[in-house]
């Protein structure tokens, strides 16, 4: 794990119940969470999918960044499978148990 993954602040939600993002169509992320070359995703596009709630996860300023790009049901369906580093994955898990029993397979960095 990096130094930075290890110090960096990880923005959480209230609750699950708050995250109504989009689940269809194509999605633009702000710069400030994705400075990337890649910040058009195609959510019908299972990869684009699991990359944006990655980077959205991980780069999220605010409680409304969560807000407006992630949806509480399609994170419980993918929650298993992003490639996320352990302090924002013991974050989430730990505030919303919930998503550790979600899904069969883990991925962690």
């Amino acid at each position: 794990m990096s130094r930075y993954a290890a110090a960096k602040p990880y923005v959480l939600p209230e609750s699950l119940a708050e995250l109504a993002g989009p689940t269809t169509g194509g999605v633009t992320l702000p710069r400030h969470i994705d400075w990337g070359p890649h910040y058009i995703y195609d959510l019908a596009d299972e990869a684009d999918f699991r990359l944006m709630y990655e980077r959205v996860i991980r780069e999220a300023q605010t409680r409304d960044d969560l807000n407006a790009y992630l949806h509480a049901t399609s994170l419980r369906q993918v929650w298993q499978q992003l490639f996320l580093p352990l302090p924002v994955r013991t974050a989430w898990e730990v505030r919303f148990p919930e998503l550790r029993e979600s899904g069969t397979t883990t991925a962690a960095a």
